[in-house]
């Protein structure tokens, strides 16, 4: 009986692939091609699928880091490789987003890339052997690392005046900030929590960061003590 009632049941109609996931990006370039040396010929010619803002639809890659170059935001983003952190992917693609002058990758020089969704080809990647090489690379250039993790004594984000140059620093998923990470950091940073987690995960908490940074510089808002 059950499998009668089962078989009197059209099935639903199954939409073609291209209607179910439409298409990302723009297609070949329609009309006269635009004059400029910044767009590709072949993107024009074939299309331009890639994860880029639709201002930079058509442009070379060069050219699109070229622009970006003359608007980054004076500060950088380090973060701890010890065990391949999986996150560094998407701290990588949100410091493209708010285009932060660098990432720094402390540690291992191998990282998993898939969630940066391929923004490592527009923002600088750096990397440090261990934690005593940044601190000399951005002594050099007079920056102060600042920590960002959730540890006794730390102090409030939101309560805390963010220098315009600066690196914030955030350790891996898991053990958090180093102790010689923690050691040589300005400040150590906190992000205010209310629920039962110990800690949020750390691409997110890097996200948090750089929009308080965003916030304070870009849009002016100030700090209340």
């Amino acid at each position: 009986m059950s499998e009668q009632v089962a078989s009197s049941v059209p099935a639903e109609p199954t939409e073609p692939a291209e209607q179910q996931q439409p298409s990302v990006g723009v297609g070949p370039w329609v009309g006269p091609w635009p004059e400029g040396q910044h767009y590709d010929p072949e993107l024009l010619a074939r299309g331009d699928r890639r994860n880029v803002a639709d201002r930079y639809r058509y442009w070379r890659r060069e050219a699109i880091v070229a622009d970006l170059d003359t608007q980054r935001h004076p500060f950088h983003v380090a973060v701890e490789n010890w065990e391949h952190d999986f996150n560094i992917g998407s701290v990588v693609r949100t410091a493209n987003a708010f285009c932060a002058e660098a990432v720094h990758v402390v540690g291992r020089r191998r990282w998993n890339r898939r969630g940066a969704m391929v923004t490592e080809r527009y923002q600088h990647v750096h990397h440090h052997p261990d934690t005593s090489a940044l601190l000399s690379w951005a002594a050099e250039r007079e920056l102060p690392l600042l920590g960002v993790d959730n540890l006794p004594g730390a102090v409030p984000l939101e309560s805390y005046s963010l220098p315009r140059e600066c690196v914030l620093v955030f350790g891996q998923e898991g053990p958090g900030l180093s102790a010689e990470a923690r050691q040589v950091c300005q400040a150590v940073l906190s992000i205010a929590q209310f629920g039962s987690t110990r800690s949020i995960n750390a691409g997110a908490a890097a996200a948090i960061a750089m929009h308080a940074w965003v916030r304070r510089h870009v849009f002016g808002q100030q700090v209340t003590e």
